[in-house]
């Protein structure tokens, strides 16, 4: 079963920094926590982030879902300059309602000079339909409000022009 959401806002800024800031700055700055996640920590075993096919792992700061350390891997399914990022998130080392993955999208669409569309989609991905109306309370409530704060700590990133960590 899957269960997707999606958000859609213009960022003011150039397409570069709409399309690296997500996936190339500081993803501490990006996922800082809200409510039963936890923020993230640091990052390991990213040598190469940001190609195709490249990982790394996460590592979350304690919470009221996990112990804190290791939490999942990142992996770059697709990357096409200035227009679209795919990812996968997988390997949890917490349970979160029968979860096994989410699949991450984000699409910059230039609509003039300075003015960027994003299209930001996340599926999460269940091989049970036990917790389906939890699963789905989940996706629709809290993780799009959780999407929102993400997208706007890339906003911030992209205005400040943050350094990239990765090529």
């Amino acid at each position: 079963m899957e269960f997707k959401v999606r958000l859609s806002t213009i960022f003011e800024c150039s397409l570069e920094r709409a399309f690296k800031s997500p996936m190339l700055c500081d993803v501490t700055k990006v996922h800082t926590g809200f409510g039963l996640m936890p923020r993230l920590t640091h990052v390991s075993d990213d040598e190469g982030w940001g190609r195709p096919g490249s990982t790394k792992k996460v590592y979350a700061a304690p919470s009221l879902t996990q112990r804190g350390g290791f939490a999942s891997v990142d992996k770059v399914l697709e990357r096409v300059e200035n227009k679209y990022w795919k990812i996968e998130v997988y390997d949890f080392q917490a349970w979160l309602l029968g979860f096994y993955k989410f699949t991450g999208e984000w699409e910059t669409i230039e609509e003039r000079p300075g003015s960027i569309r994003i299209n930001y989609t996340y599926t999460l991905h269940t091989h049970t339909g036990w917790f389906y109306p939890l699963n789905w309370l989940f996706a629709k409530i809290f993780w799009k409000r959780y999407m929102r704060q993400v997208l706007e700590n890339v906003r911030k990133l992209a205005y400040a022009e943050a350094p990239y960590l990765y090529p």
